[in-house]
């Protein structure tokens, strides 16, 4: 019976480690093009987590793999040794490749939702979401933003139930 057990939860452990889900308020882009997405995004605004408290100078390349997913490479500066460390991921659309609604892993088979909830016409600005009200990120293809966009980004995030104090506006 143990044994039974066993293989059962490491079943369901790994059917459920692809899956990914998004708080029930926050809807993904339609549209999305994600030929226009890909490159580099400066991270403006976030809630800080453990994979990048306190980090500065921090950014994310995107490109596409020959399979149709796409390459993460994230990068942040460690303020207390000066040094840029680096994660390499990979992000695969979760419906389907005109919404944007993704899963990203950096220790695969482990994936999180990355919810593109809002971006300009330009693809200039990114408010981004994750599977709950613990993430949240403004991206830029620039290393500043005109005090109007963070306005409605803060506007869009409250309207949508995130606490915008625990937003940390990131050194560039």
């Amino acid at each position: 019976m143990k044994k039974l057990f066993v293989i059962l939860v490491s079943v369901a452990m790994l059917l459920l480690s692809g899956c990914v889900t998004k708080p029930d308020n926050i809807e993904p882009v339609k549209n999305f093009q994600a030929n226009k997405y890909l490159g580099k995004w400066y991270e403006i605004a976030r809630f800080d987590n453990s994979f990048e408290k306190g980090m500065t100078n921090v950014y994310a390349e995107y490109s596409l793999n020959p399979d149709g997913s796409i390459k993460v490479v994230n990068s942040g500066v460690t303020p207390s040794t000066g040094k840029r460390s680096y994660a390499d991921g990979i992000a695969k659309f979760v419906e389907n490749k005109d919404t944007g609604f993704l899963k990203v892993s950096f220790f695969r088979p482990f994936y999180g939702a990355y919810i593109v909830f809002k971006l300009d016409d330009n693809y200039k600005y990114a408010y981004v979401a994750g599977d709950n009200k613990n993430y949240l990120w403004l991206l830029s293809r620039t290393k500043t933003v005109p005090e109007n966009i963070k306005q409605d980004f803060i506007k869009e995030a409250k309207e949508l139930g995130y606490n915008t104090n625990k937003l940390v506006w990131v050194k560039q």
